[in-house]
């Protein structure tokens, strides 16, 4: 990762943390959610060249939707797409299955709530 991204994203979880009260207890939420934001706006917007040859559609599993799954859960971009690729649409399914990713990776997160 650049240093330049590490400090665009750096500013704008300190901007989202400012913006939800200064509350502690979500650093990594805040980074997340930045890195997302980071991410989206310096992608190259969908273009008619995105779409589905066969059917001229985008596919379901768009860059928001799979950005929104990687923020509500705390995994990587990278990791909802697989969990979105290999489960589909199952919508419960796929959240569980990062809510459990999440989990696996950080095991004693939730036990001082």
């Amino acid at each position: 990762m650049s240093d330049d991204r590490d400090d665009r994203i750096r500013e704008r979880a300190y901007q989202i943390w400012e913006r939800e009260g200064r509350m502690h207890g979500d650093p990594e939420r805040h980074w997340h959610q930045a890195e997302a934001e980071i991410d989206r706006e310096s992608a190259p917007p969908l273009t008619a060249d995105d779409a589905l040859p066969e059917t001229g559609e985008i596919a379901s599993t768009d860059v928001l939707e799979v950005e929104a799954l990687a923020v509500r859960t705390g995994i990587s971009g990278d990791e909802a797409q697989e969990l979105i690729d290999r489960l589909g649409n199952d919508r419960a399914a796929v959240e569980q299955a990062a809510r459990g990713l999440k989990r696996r990776r950080n095991p004693d997160e939730g036990l001082a709530k």
